[in-house]
């Protein structure tokens, strides 16, 4: 499973303007906890930095990391989020994972960070 602390980030160049960042891994591979079987996806991680940025060398490293993990889509995706959301602490994300068909069905599973909600968990 992959560890959060892979994740590197630098200083956000702008902290004084609201853009968006957008970053789309088009080879996410982990495993189907049931069959086994490889499940493909493309992750986009959509998000309005704060403080920091994520560096993408370890963003792709740490999405290696699941490659051998048996997961559900939905909490691959809840995992991400949590764990992309509490690295950079942004003041908004968005995870969409777009999850290739298997046996006639494709699924697309959404999740959000927001550091209020965040405050509300912890």
């Amino acid at each position: 499973m992959a560890d959060p602390k892979i994740l590197e980030t630098f200083p956000n160049p702008a902290p004084h303007r609201d853009y968006v960042i957008e970053h789309s891994h088009h080879e996410f591979t982990s495993m189907c906890p049931i069959t086994g079987h490889p499940d493909f996806a493309t992750i986009k991680v959509r998000f309005v930095p704060e403080k920091t940025c994520v560096e993408l060398k370890s963003l792709k490293l740490y999405f290696h990391a699941f490659r051998n993990a048996g997961i559900f889509f939905e909490a691959v995706t809840n995992k991400i989020c949590d764990d992309i959301g509490n690295t950079l602490q942004p003041r908004e994300l968005t995870i969409i994972a777009d999850w290739k068909g298997r046996g006639g069905i494709t699924s697309i599973v959404t999740a959000t960070w927001s550091p209020k909600k965040a405050k509300k968990r912890g």
